[in-house]
């Protein structure tokens, strides 16, 4: 069986109609995970005996003629930061190298209802402070289409795993992009949903205000079918919301007569976009136009300021949010402490790597009574004021098209010199859907001369999903999907 030549809903077929048994297709991506792991690094933790296990339930109960849920007997994988109980959950950080929650989150819950097999846990950046996921405590994640280069952060294991074979879909975490911009470099499609649309509970915070779970996978249709799983209301999460309209994936068909994309000329027009990207780009404007779409430019002045804001607010909240990891609730704890003060300091100096630390130490600074107001207080202004820009943008069109990030994936170790080795602007793209709260879906593109993936972000209002996916699944069926990467042997 060639899985990776499947979409979900063929693989779901093939299973109930016995062409191949869920424990085949487990042992066959185990079989992958053996053979490309040591050189890709997708995963933290693997989870092969209950894996097994798992499938051979589904098997049984295909077996007895049970009507089972979409998802089950397919392998998945969690991104690292996702709570399950009796598996440890690391965040890709010394602190919490050792934890094993005793409960689970409502996303893993809603997927072991669906039956789905869990393959293991995906390596991250720590605690999702990063870009490339070469601040894992653990080891960095190579990109599947180039082991030279990043697979994009913070949930690269995630995206890594999919794109390689070594799962048939993840979920990850996206706080500024951290879905979107890793399934761009890995040639995935990447959802950020609505703010609200599917629960946080038992996903480890980073910024509360912008964290969101999505999926992460080959194809248009996957990524609706696992969407369809856990858009939950979740009564336990004060943030969570009921979703509008019926299944994602069926709403996938034909795209809405008189509909309008808009491209932001400021995106389009920025220095540092590599040629290449920019042409993909402009060819899917061209052949949306030649569906009978509307194409408009739009005026989006807040890009910069959204790059600031972000920084500032999350590097906020993640300070407020780190500050329970002290050496003394749970996680790591430092030998030979004289006093309280030094179990925190010690604890936290050891345990914590440089990234994390600089974005607890920029909290603090934005946070302290001198400059609170000169700070985040502004930050917070800005952040409303690309709300308000985004909506009088939205008066005019349905949709909106961007990059997703300036450049193809990087070598590790380095940025492109186009972004002048600065790290976080390659974000700035992302940066507007996780500050306004709307869904963004990252839509691969095709490749660059050098074979490295491109991908291109919609963005639409609150809870329009369904028209992301109508809109992206128009363009996936009229160029397939992008060649798969090449396989990996040890």
């Amino acid at each position: 069986m060639d899985y990776r030549k499947m979409e979900l809903t063929q693989i779901a077929g093939a299973l109930r109609s016995r062409d191949f048994s869920a424990r085949e297709l487990a042992e066959a991506v185990f079989r992958t995970i053996d053979q490309g792991e040591d050189r890709i690094g997708a995963y933290i933790t693997l989870t092969r005996e209950s894996a097994l296990k798992q499938a051979d339930r589904v098997d049984q109960l295909i077996a007895g003629g049970l009507q089972l849920p979409p998802l089950a007997g397919i392998p998945g994988a969690l991104k690292d930061n996702i709570a399950t109980r009796g598996i440890p959950t690391t965040n890709a950080s010394r602190m919490m190298k050792d934890f094993i929650p005793p409960y689970d989150a409502f996303v893993w819950r809603l997927l072991r209802q669906q039956e789905m097999v869990l393959l293991g846990k995906t390596n991250m950046d720590e605690f999702a402070m990063g870009h490339s996921t070469e601040s894992s405590a653990f080891h960095p994640t190579r990109n599947p289409y180039d082991l030279t280069r990043v697979p994009g952060g913070s949930s690269g294991g995630s995206a890594a795993a999919v794109a390689s074979g070594e799962a048939c879909f993840t979920l990850g975490s996206d706080t500024g992009g951290s879905i979107r911009q890793p399934a761009a470099l890995c040639g995935l499609v990447g959802l950020r949903p609505t703010y609200g649309l599917v629960s946080r509970r038992g996903v480890t915070a980073f910024a509360a205000s912008l964290d969101q779970v999505g999926p992460m996978t080959r194809s248009v249709r996957d990524n609706a079918l696992v969407l369809d799983a856990i858009a939950v209301r979740d009564r336990k999460d004060v943030h969570s919301l009921d979703r509008q309209g019926g299944s994602f994936l069926d709403a996938i068909g034909e795209v809405p007569a008189q509909l309008t994309i808009g491209w932001p000329e400021s995106y389009f027009a920025s220095d540092d976009l590599d040629p290449q990207v920019h042409d993909l780009l402009e060819k899917a404007l061209r052949f949306y136009e030649s569906q009978g779409l509307r194409i408009i430019p739009v005026d989006l002045k807040t890009l910069d300021a959204s790059l600031a804001a972000y920084y500032i607010l999350s590097s906020a909240e993640g300070f407020s949010a780190m500050n329970r990891y002290d050496g003394i609730h749970f996680g790591y704890r430092s030998q030979g402490e004289e006093n309280l003060e030094d179990v925190y300091t010690r604890s936290r100096s050891e345990a914590l790597g440089p990234e994390v630390k600089q974005r607890i130490l920029l909290g603090s600074f934005t946070l302290s009574e001198d400059n609170y107001r000169d700070y985040f207080y502004k930050a917070a202004q800005a952040r409303s004021l690309v709300m308000e820009e985004f909506k009088k943008v939205f008066q005019t069109c349905q949709a909106i098209l961007t990059p997703v990030t300036a450049t193809p994936a990087w070598p590790l170790g380095s940025l492109p010199e186009e972004l002048g080795g600065s790290k976080y602007s390659n974000d700035r793209f992302t940066l507007p859907a996780s500050l306004t709260g709307m869904p963004a879906l990252s839509v691969p593109l095709g490749l660059t001369g050098q074979g490295l993936p491109v991908g291109m972000q919609l963005m639409g209002k609150p809870f329009s999903e369904s028209l992301l996916y109508q809109l992206a699944a128009l363009y996936e069926d009229a160029h397939g999907l992008i060649p798969a990467a090449p396989e990996v042997t040890p």
